[in-house]
């Protein structure tokens, strides 16, 4: 069964009877709708060795280091143009006091992190380490307060230490730990996960606390995001906008959070992140494109509520979730990532690409060595994973115009189910158009008909990140098996191009 997709819409294959079985339609005549580039955000938690080891390892460590941050992966964050980073969870911001992370070190006092692992956390990493990190990569920050077991006074305490320049006691305490002035974070989360880590509340007495936290929060700029639904809760996001409905002005974005399970359950394996066949890449993508459903379905509730749109959906966690590597702590969360990743991380970029008129920021979880990690590290040496390779050739689309586009594409089908074969985004900026498809068949190459409208392009390249196999991974000390690589593509012709995208892979291709 063929299918023709035009943003959020499924048509009829009827009304287009001359199309070629996998067609793809540019519309640059229609292209207005800005892609934030903080689509493209990542998300960092105190979990395993995201921190610890990930980023951070300390003046004093032999591995190369600068004020204790990890030199190699400084310069691979700053090569990937990290557009925001959000800290420091996750359920561990919900158990999370930001006075412990501040001041001489040695005087910092320990906790224990009760969600990952039961480790000793000894807050030598605190606010002023992780937004001097946003600094030196050039990232903004987003900060996630701490709802479950904080207070008002402790949330308006951090927003004053971390954004003002007035005279307050919070000021002078950050001048005394040696930041003269305040840093410009304009992205607060107020708590998170509160339906379950962040304090397993009810959604009508949630939208009250964060009315409560939101009247406190206050700054020039700011966007506060309130904590969204599950995946398909639906009753949550009802609930939540309906008590938000009369104080709209408080609330900048609503939160949505959607992980990937190859087995669709988390009360029993969720299946390797490295030895799987053909029925586990099936099911990892039939598990992941129901995000367009819910993204969807989330947004009509919120139109009701908000029908000028004002309050963004924000995908501030999402990626896949598999079972630990062996041999690890399962508390720490730690996977592979294959070819399979690559695929999937390039199936939702360009779902969010495609509602760029409504979601103005996603986090992948997370940034190093956690789930779907762009980075992993093991003591000095470290690997980009093909996630990694697919984001930084995802870059393109940073604050570019969005493309409407059409496509029709021919199903993937498996043991009597079926998926889109292939998914697709566009964008123009400086004079490049540039078009990014994934094809999650694991066998076959797909031929796609790309007609790019009526202007007349000088060149036309691109780019492929792929594997000989669906299971290949960049491991340490090992040449990349999983890298951008050329792409070799044919310049339009009478606004038309054929294109033949390789089984399990994800190209670009860019007309100028």
């Amino acid at each position: 069964m063929k299918k023709i997709i035009l943003g959020l819409l499924v048509l009829s294959v009827a009304s287009m009877q001359a199309w070629a079985q996998n067609t793809l339609v540019l519309h640059p005549e229609k292209a207005e709708i800005t892609i934030n580039k903080n689509i493209y955000g990542h998300f960092s938690e105190h979990l395993g060795t995201c921190i610890y080891g990930g980023i951070y390892v300390g003046e004093d460590s032999d591995i190369p280091n600068e004020n204790g941050y990890r030199l190699d992966v400084l310069d691979a964050l700053k090569e990937l143009k990290v557009p925001v980073l959000r800290w420091p969870g996750g359920c561990f911001a919900d158990t999370y006091h930001w006075k412990d992370g501040i001041g001489p070190k040695e005087d910092r006092p320990s906790i224990v992190n009760v969600h990952w692992g039961g480790v000793t956390e000894d807050n030598s990493f605190g606010t002023h380490e992780f937004l001097d990190l946003c600094e030196m990569i050039g990232t903004d920050a987003y900060l996630s307060i701490n709802v479950g077991s904080g207070t008002v006074q402790e949330a308006v305490e951090w927003v004053d230490y971390v954004t003002s320049s007035n005279e307050s006691p919070m000021t002078d305490l950050r001048k005394k730990n040696g930041r003269e002035e305040p840093w410009d974070v304009k992205f607060w989360g107020i708590g998170n996960e509160t339906w379950g880590c962040g304090g397993d509340m009810r959604p009508e007495y949630y939208a009250d606390i964060y009315r409560h936290y939101a009247g406190y929060v206050r700054g020039e700029g700011f966007q506060k995001v309130a904590v969204g639904p599950s995946s398909s809760d639906y009753n949550w996001t009802e609930k939540v906008m309906s008590g938000m409905s009369d104080k709209l002005n408080l609330i900048q974005g609503l939160s949505l959070h959607h992980y990937t399970l190859p087995i669709n359950s988390w009360t029993s394996s969720k299946g390797s992140s490295t030895d799987f066949g053909e029925k586990m890449w099936f099911e990892t993508f039939k598990h992941t494109m129901v995000i367009e459903e819910f993204i969807a379905k989330h947004l009509e509730i919120m139109d009701k509520y908000d029908p000028q749109g004002n309050v963004s959906l924000i995908v501030d966690e999402w990626g896949t979730w598999y079972d630990p590597l062996p041999g690890s702590n399962p508390g720490f969360l730690q996977q592979q990532n294959t070819v399979r990743d690559a695929v999937l991380a390039g199936i939702n970029l360009n779902i969010f690409n495609n509602h760029a008129d409504r979601i103005s920021m996603a986090n992948i979880a997370q940034i190093v060595n956690v789930l779907q990690a762009m980075i992993l590290t093991d003591g000095p040496e470290m690997v980009k994973t093909p996630t990694y390779q697919v984001f930084k050739m995802y870059n393109v689309h940073q604050d570019a115009t969005l493309i409407p586009t059409q496509l029709l594409t021919e199903d993937y089908e498996y043991e009597g189910e079926k998926i889109p074969a292939l998914t697709s985004s566009a964008s123009i900026k400086d004079g490049v158009t540039n078009i990014t498809i994934s094809n999650v068949n694991p066998n076959e190459a797909i031929e796609i008909e790309c007609y790019v409208g009526d202007k007349s392009y000088s060149s036309a390249s691109g780019q492929i990140v792929t594997g000989e196999k669906i299971t290949d991974y960049n491991d340490f000390g090992k040449e990349e098996k999983v890298k951008i690589e050329d792409f070799k593509v044919e310049k339009p012709k009478d606004g038309k191009m054929m294109v033949k995208v390789p089984a399990h892979s994800v190209v670009l291709i860019q007309l100028n």
